[in-house]
């Protein structure tokens, strides 16, 4: 079984301290929910678990091990959706996301599957630019589908989504995560991850700025 944990980890953005001494643990099979106010450090911590953004202290590991030992093996085992849809307006829905089969080392034939699993199939052969902000959603999460992965880091994946994608979604993280893998997922909404775990980012959160005095009264 694997795992995938952070101890102590500290994030600075520019020169401010968006959270410290964060903690998580998230196994083969589990979910980790990352909740909390805007700005409390959601998107930059499922950065820092990408290796996209450096952590100013702390470690994380897969199976003990470092990650800094070995960056490129540990972004060969994660799929990472941010907040933007990585979709190309002049390609079609299908170029699209042969395009990330490509990258991903997936089969041709993949790209359909991926799209049914979404439910735009039937928009297979429209120019991008014409899709609505649900629909772009939906391709982007189609990647998903397109090759395994051990751990899926999502950044808000249900936004834009209408109650029958979000079904969509959830089936698709189960089936990932009941063949072993794992997913971090951060949201607003309870997106219905069964056996998840729940991480209140929040709790970790700087809790005092320059803007405020010691009293919790704004600074003049």
């Amino acid at each position: 079984m694997d795992r995938f944990e952070g101890t102590s980890l500290d994030c600075v953005r520019s020169t401010r301290t968006v959270f410290r001494a964060l903690a998580f643990s998230v196994s083969s099979g589990g979910a980790l929910v990352l909740v909390g106010p805007n700005g409390s450090g959601k998107s930059s911590l499922l950065r820092v678990m990408a290796g996209l953004l450096p952590q100013a202290a702390g470690t994380l590991s897969w199976n003990g091990a470092n990650l800094a030992e070995d960056p490129d093996a540990h972004r060969a085992r994660l799929r990472y959706l941010g907040h933007l849809d990585a979709v190309k307006p002049a390609l079609t829905v299908t170029e699209n996301l042969a395009f990330w089969a490509g990258l991903l080392g997936a089969e041709g034939e993949a790209v359909v599957p991926a799209l049914d699993a979404l439910g735009i199939g039937h928009l297979a052969d429209l120019p991008a630019r014409f899709l609505s902000a649900g629909q772009k959603r939906r391709l982007n999460l189609a990647r998903l589908a397109l090759r395994p992965a051990a751990l899926w880091l999502l950044d808000e994946p249900a936004t834009a989504l209408d109650a029958e994608t979000t079904d969509r979604l959830r089936n698709l993280i189960q089936k990932h995560r009941d063949g072993g893998g794992m997913a971090v997922v951060s949201t607003h909404s309870d997106l219905g991850l069964s056996g998840s775990d729940v991480l209140d980012v929040g709790r970790f959160s700087a809790r005092r700025s320059a803007a405020f005095d010691d009293d919790g009264d704004a600074a003049a």
